[in-house]
């Protein structure tokens, strides 16, 4: 994998989940083009309101319960009182499918950090299949940033705007944390992206939908 030569650090004080701030800074390796885009988007939006960043999250609904099920690397049933279920899409995120190298090994790793435990997510809409879209804490810790800081996920950067800064830096720094590590997944030298390999069923099925 080509690398640049040189390493950068970036920090950032993002807001914590209660009061006060926390000091929060990350390496930045130059893998191939990516970090180039990464530090682009950064520098774009710098220029945003802070103010404004936050309070786009602000308005998400809330999903409280016990994980019950893992589907994959990204899809989660957590059980609401009373005894209501949801399906939960790991926001920002895409694992590997089911039938792909590490598809087996994200579930895994997924379900090691919230299986029958209590989650908070928080879910500002829903997507076509009518999953919750969410980002997902157990004990204060970001699931989705956790697939990601391991190498069990992708960052899903489309749509990125809808992220906010802190965010979307933070996880396309954990991805190339791990792409430098050759954490889970990028240990293969040439991973295919999970959304090239559903393109791909879908082409070689004539052009029929398959689930994220």
């Amino acid at each position: 994998m080509p690398m640049a030569s040189g390493r950068a650090a970036l920090g950032a004080r993002l807001p914590s989940a209660g009061a006060g701030f926390l000091l929060w800074s990350a390496p930045v390796y130059v893998v191939g083009g990516v970090a180039v885009g990464v530090l682009k988007r950064v520098a774009v939006l710098v220029a945003v309101p802070v103010l404004l960043l936050v309070a786009r999250g602000a308005s998400a609904g809330v999903i409280e319960g016990r994980v019950v099920a893992v589907a994959d690397g990204d899809t989660v049933t957590v059980l609401e009182a009373p005894k209501r279920q949801q399906e939960v899409r790991l926001t920002r995120i895409d694992a590997p499918q089911k039938r792909q190298p590490f598809g087996a090994a994200s579930r895994q790793h997924l379900a090691g950090l919230v299986f029958g435990r209590e989650v908070e997510a928080r879910c500002p809409k829903r997507d076509r299949y009518g999953r919750w879209l969410c980002k997902l804490r157990v004990d204060g810790r970001d699931a989705n940033f956790a697939q990601l800081a391991a190498g069990m996920a992708w960052h899903y950067k489309a749509y990125g705007k809808d992220q906010g800064l802190f965010d979307f830096t933070g996880y396309a720094l954990a991805e190339l944390e791990a792409r430098y590590r050759r954490r889970g997944l990028w240990a293969d030298p040439r991973p295919q992206a999970p959304w090239a390999f559903r393109r791909a069923r879908r082409e070689a099925a004539g052009g029929g939908v398959f689930g994220g």
